[in-house]
């Protein structure tokens, strides 16, 4: 089903890329650049609706439903995540020790060490120098 989807999607793009690409603009006529586009005053002035525009349209309608029943079905797949094997293996219950036994430490935790039983010693704080006198004052 997905890969129907996938198939019809790109499909209807590169159809949709191609119709549009065919049309030719507004401004197409000769005579439009010069304001004289009142030759079809039957259907206004924009013209009547071609099949080309018709067809861009159902196109984007197509593009626009599988892009969004594609971005569903993405969003709500089973556990087909790369993750869910790895909370299976962590929600595993730990071997519990018999009584009377202590429990044993697992093989590759790494061994920790001591923690420093004082703090560093902090630098004293250096003295200020008493400011000199300024060069032409007299001294003292």
């Amino acid at each position: 089903m997905t890969y129907l989807l996938i198939f019809l999607h790109v499909l209807v793009s590169i159809a949709l890329i191609a119709i549009v690409l065919l049309q030719s603009g507004k401004g197409a006529e000769m005579g439009a650049s010069f304001g004289a586009s009142g030759s079809q005053s039957v259907f206004g002035p924009s013209g009547g609706t071609t099949f080309l525009a018709k067809l861009t349209t159902g196109a984007a309608i197509i593009f626009m439903l599988t892009s969004l029943t594609l971005a569903y079905i993405s969003g709500h797949t089973g556990s087909s995540s790369i993750m869910s094997s790895k909370g299976a293996q962590k929600a595993a219950p730990a071997q519990q020790a018999a009584p009377g036994q202590q429990p044993a430490a697992p093989a590759t935790a790494p061994a920790q060490q001591a923690a420093p039983a004082q703090p560093a010693p902090q630098p004293a704080p250096a003295q200020q120098p008493t400011p000199a006198a300024p060069a032409g004052a007299p001294a003292k």
